[in-house]
């Protein structure tokens, strides 16, 4: 059974209607932007209810005669909306946007709206902590040595987003300095490209290099001095990389 986790009022609403009505043959649509959780709640409070997509006219219509509860996903995404006959039976669709307006309107008796992980933070904080523990599993790391204070996370296309945000700060987190050559040697091998680029691809190395010095040591003339170069030197290499 899948579970789903939510401290959002309004998904407490859904929830609670749906639970209200769950002994009733009446349709439900869930309409929100992707990846915010729609399925995984359909399916927590539909454990039993057979699931298909709606990029398949086909094999929804073939669902439709065969079942009397049915999850259709991707709603939206359906040919031909408006052949479809739920009565008597019990569906629970999702869709990324309405569509057609008059067709929802017409097909569901309850329309609701699912709220993005931006008007979640609780439920993001929830996510993050899931996704950690499952990032670190993955890449079979231990979560004691990682600093997760810094991490930006990035909701714009909600878990997808903060999945891979989260993902990304992990492996920056673990990488060696051996898997940092290897990942250099492979760029430079499908980019490496022209005449003098000598000093276009050495930014690969001082940028960061003297960015995170300027932040460790926050001082040019301490990190001049960690560096081995004059600090005019380094001004001069501050200046051609534009770093502030």
């Amino acid at each position: 059974m899948e579970t789903f986790f939510s401290t959002s009022e309004k998904i407490k609403h859904i929830i609670k209607n749906f639970n209200l009505t769950k002994t009733l043959y009446v349709s439900s649509i869930i309409i929100g932007d992707a990846h915010t959780g729609k399925k995984s709640l359909a399916r927590s409070l539909f454990p039993d209810a057979p699931l298909v997509s709606g990029t398949n006219q086909k094999e929804v219509e073939l669902a439709l005669k065969s079942y009397d509860e049915l999850i259709i996903t991707d709603f939206e995404k359906l040919v031909n909306q408006s052949i479809l006959d739920f009565t008597n039976k019990r569906i629970i669709a999702t869709a990324n946007y309405i569509g057609n307006a008059n067709i929802i309107d017409d097909t569901f008796a309850f329309i609701y709206t699912m709220p993005s992980l931006e008007e979640r933070p609780e439920d993001v904080q929830y996510l993050k902590e899931i996704y950690i523990n499952e990032a670190s599993k993955t890449l079979m790391l231990e979560t004691d040595i990682l600093s997760m204070e810094n991490i930006t996370l990035s909701l714009e296309k909600n878990t997808k987003s903060l999945k891979k945000s989260i993902y990304t700060h992990i492996m920056k987190q673990s990488i060696q300095a051996s898997d940092i050559e290897d990942i250099l040697f492979n760029y430079l091998l499908k980019h490496l490209d022209g005449n003098d680029v000598y000093k276009k691809y050495l930014s690969l190395y001082e940028r960061p290099l003297i960015e995170a010095g300027l932040q460790k040591y926050g001082s040019q003339l301490q990190l001049s001095s960690v560096l081995g170069i004059n600090r005019n030197t380094l001004r001069k290499k501050i200046h051609e990389h534009h770093i502030d």
